[in-house]
C-alpha cells in the first residue's frame, strides 16, 4: 500500500528500517523476516514452525502480537525524521482465527503521523495454498523519540 503523498522521514528510510529490523534479536529468535518496506507501510512473514506455537499447534498469540507489533511499528518509523527512534506505548490485538498455514503475513499501516504520536492499524494473515485468512488485527499508538537515533 503506497501512499504517493507521503515519503520516508529520512532519504534512507528503507535503508534505514532494514538496518534496525537486523539489531532485532527478538525477531530473529521468531525466525522472522522483513518483507516489504514503503513509506508508511511494512510486512512482515513468519513460517510457522513447532517453536513460536501453542498447544494446538497454532502458532502462538505472543508470537502473532510481536510481528504485528513490529510491522506497525516500523510502518510508523518510515516517515519519523532523523536522528529519532520509534517506541511503542500501546497496541490491541483482536485475533480472528487460529494462525496456521505456510506462513503467516503481519502489515502495518500509518493511520495518521504526528510529531509526537503515530496512530497504526495492523493486520496478520494466514497463507496456506494460495488461500489467505485474516488471522488478527491491531490499533497501535506509537511515540516519536526525538534526539534519541535508533542505532
Amino acid at each position: 500500500m503506497t501512499h504517493p503523498t507521503r515519503h520516508f522521514g529520512t532519504p534512507d528510510g528503507a535503508a534505514r528500517i532494514r538496518a534496525s529490523f537486523a539489531r532485532q534479536g527478538a525477531m530473529a529468535t521468531i525466525g522472522a523476516t522483513l518483507e516489504a518496506v514503503e513509506p508508511g507501510y511494512c510486512a512482515i512473514a513468519l513460517v510457522p514452525r513447532p517453536e513460536v506455537a501453542q498447544q494446538h499447534g497454532y502458532v502462538h498469540a505472543g508470537v502473532v502480537s510481536a510481528i504485528v507489533d513490529t510491522a506497525g511499528g516500523y510502518a510508523g518509523y518510515t516517515l519519523f525524521p532523523a536522528g529519532s527512534s520509534v517506541l511503542t506505548v500501546e497496541f490491541k490485538v483482536n485475533l480472528l482465527a487460529p494462525a496456521a498455514g505456510d506462513r503467516l503475513v503481519a502489515e502495518g499501516f500509518v493511520v495518521k503521523p504526528g510529531r509526537t504520536l503515530c496512530i497504526t492499524r495492523g493486520e496478520v494473515h494466514a497463507e496456506h495454498g494460495g488461500k489467505r485468512t485474516l488471522v488478527a488485527i491491531m490499533q497501535q499508538t506509537l511515540m516519536v523519540m526525538h534526539g534519541k537515533d535508533d542505532a
